[in-house]
């Protein structure tokens, strides 16, 4: 029975699914090393990328982490002195940094966005463009395979 189990994942699928693993121990270990939480890293990437004030929940989406956790994390940044929440329009919520927030951002996510840059830049420009057709195509179809489950 074991054997039979064993022989149903592809070692393509294998490989893939170590190296997946192996990329989210990457940026496990680096929240680590740096000091914070990894919803904490991802909120501060999230601000990164979006921009100062942007939304709480554009923050969920871009970093695929839970609201619930999403807003436990802001609390305890905000609590922290890192971040302020300003009340929008409706229910929704903007996310501030505060000068002490620039300054952990400045020491601790702009270096990891510098090597991130510069591995990607290790490709050719072909080889960027093909690394991500191929990943957003691979998310697309086992999201489609998926609903069929």
């Amino acid at each position: 029975m074991r054997e039979q189990i064993k022989g149903c994942m592809s070692q393509e699928l294998i490989t893939f699914n170590r190296i997946y693993k192996e990329l989210d121990d990457v940026y496990r270990d680096m929240a680590n090393k740096l000091g914070l939480s990894e919803s904490a890293f991802d909120i501060l990437y999230g601000i990164c990328e979006m921009g100062d004030g942007c939304l709480q929940r554009d923050i969920c989406r871009t970093s695929c982490l839970p609201k619930q956790t999403v807003n436990s994390s802001i609390h305890k940044m905000e609590e922290q002195g890192y971040l302020l929440r300003v009340q929008g329009k409706g229910r929704s919520m903007h996310i501030h940094l505060t000068e002490s927030g620039r300054k952990l951002m400045e020491e601790k996510i702009y270096p990891v966005i510098q090597c991130e840059n510069e591995v990607m830049n290790s490709f050719s420009e072909e080889e960027r463009k093909q690394f991500l057709e191929l990943s957003e195509r691979h998310v697309s179809l086992l999201k489609d395979q998926v609903t069929k489950l």
